[in-house]
């Protein structure tokens, strides 16, 4: 084998064994033998493995007594693996080209075959089954394979483990909370009237990679958000090639990436004379985040923090049915939230020091909105905004 160094490693063997015992604990108390983790961030979580490699199969496994997880991916992406990965090479397991794009020949031919030399083909084993990259028919092949085995749903397992952050993850995340800052800046700086959203967004995307002296920033899980005009009152978004519109507003959802890690923010910028039915909705929009934030400390749950916020919209007679925020922390494509708490009416999650989620306060009239959001980190006593910049409507007048 070809002698390769783990020279990209990002956190310390002993972290890494502690995300496994907490992983393997939670395992115990559902009964699961053997767990199969296709979701990408989960599998950076485990191994540290990180490439543009999600497209096609590969997945963590875990054996509940194994001191390692077992990584699988395709023998063209174990070079990666090798660099940026704590495990032992051996538990990289690299599967043939012959399973890619040759149906019905598939890489989930290859784990039936590994779980049976192994004789694993017994087990209560835990899938992921509403993750980003895990096919039906990856699921009927592990169906047909292992006829023995009890297959169910881990429920989001490693995911509900990442919920609670260790101190050297907020540090990732404090760096891309700064690249965060710049990319908003430079957003405000170039939405101008008579300029491209394409234009605006080629700036915006090249300063969030460019990120800082110290350093740098790397691509999102979901690309800058860019709805302008009528767009403001839809969510989600892009950008066109259509230019900006003096006397419109533009809201700007993006997020600096550091080793993976999403800090994401959204801020509201009009074009023109300052229209006060915006100003007066976008602070009463930061009255319900602050009334949130206030009451996010430990011990107090998902459900205050909703419960405050909403509060707030109430008295105002405002009314939004979506969530109001979720946990973040590792991302990939398509999306940077960790599909754990929400924070939303009814959700009992007790929030933690270290828990870190993005509250998103985005208002919609019909034709027009506006939106500001923050990622806020749970502390020792109460919470702190990873960001630090103004959420009052960015009037360009």
């Amino acid at each position: 084998m070809v002698n390769y160094f783990q020279t990209n490693m990002l956190f310390t063997k002993e972290e890494y064994k502690g995300r496994l015992n907490k992983v393997k604990k939670f395992m115990q108390n559902k009964g699961i033998d053997l767990l199969i983790s296709q979701d990408t961030s989960n599998i950076n979580y485990l191994t540290g493995y990180d490439a543009w490699s999600f497209y096609y199969a590969q997945c963590a496994i875990v054996h509940v007594d194994a001191d390692e997880p077992l990584l699988f991916v395709r023998a063209q992406d174990a070079g990666a693996a090798y660099i940026n990965c704590y495990i032992k090479h051996e538990n990289i397991i690299a599967y043939d080209e012959k399973y890619i794009h040759t149906w019905p020949t598939h890489p989930y031919d290859a784990i039936v075959d590994l779980i049976k030399k192994r004789k694993w083909e017994n087990f209560k084993i835990g899938l992921e089954m509403d993750t980003h990259y895990f096919t039906a028919y990856s699921y009927k092949k592990l169906l047909d394979g292992l006829p023995d085995a009890k297959l169910i749903d881990s429920e989001r397992l490693v995911n509900w483990v990442r919920v609670v952050k260790s101190d050297a993850e907020i540090d990732l995340m404090k760096k891309a909370s700064v690249i965060t800052e710049i990319g908003m800046k430079k957003a405000f700086e170039c939405i101008k009237p008579g300029v491209r959203q394409n234009d605006a967004v080629s700036e915006i995307t090249g300063a969030l990679i460019r990120g800082t002296k110290d350093f740098g920033g790397e691509y999102s899980s979901i690309v800058p958000l860019l709805p302008t005009g009528k767009g403001t009152s839809a969510s989600h978004l892009t950008w066109s090639d259509a230019k900006f519109v003096e006397g419109e507003a533009t809201i700007i959802e993006v997020s600096g990436v550091y080793k993976r890690y999403h800090c994401p923010m959204a801020r509201t910028v009009l074009l023109g004379k300052p229209d006060q039915k915006k100003i007066d909705t976008m602070k009463k929009t930061i009255e319900a985040l602050h009334a949130g934030i206030d009451v996010t400390k430990p011990g107090n749950t998902a459900d205050d923090v909703a419960q405050a916020f909403w509060k707030v919209l109430d008295k105002y007679g405002i009314e939004k049915k979506s969530r109001t925020g979720y946990s973040i922390g590792i991302g990939y494509p398509p999306d940077w939230g960790e599909h754990t708490l929400n924070i939303l009416k009814g959700d009992k999650t007790v929030l933690e020091k270290n828990v870190c989620f993005h509250m998103i306060a985005v208002m919609q009239f019909g034709n027009w909105g506006v939106e500001a959001s923050e990622s806020i980190r749970v502390t020792d006593t109460g919470s702190e905004l990873f960001c630090n910049l103004s959420k009052e409507l960015h009037i360009k007048s």
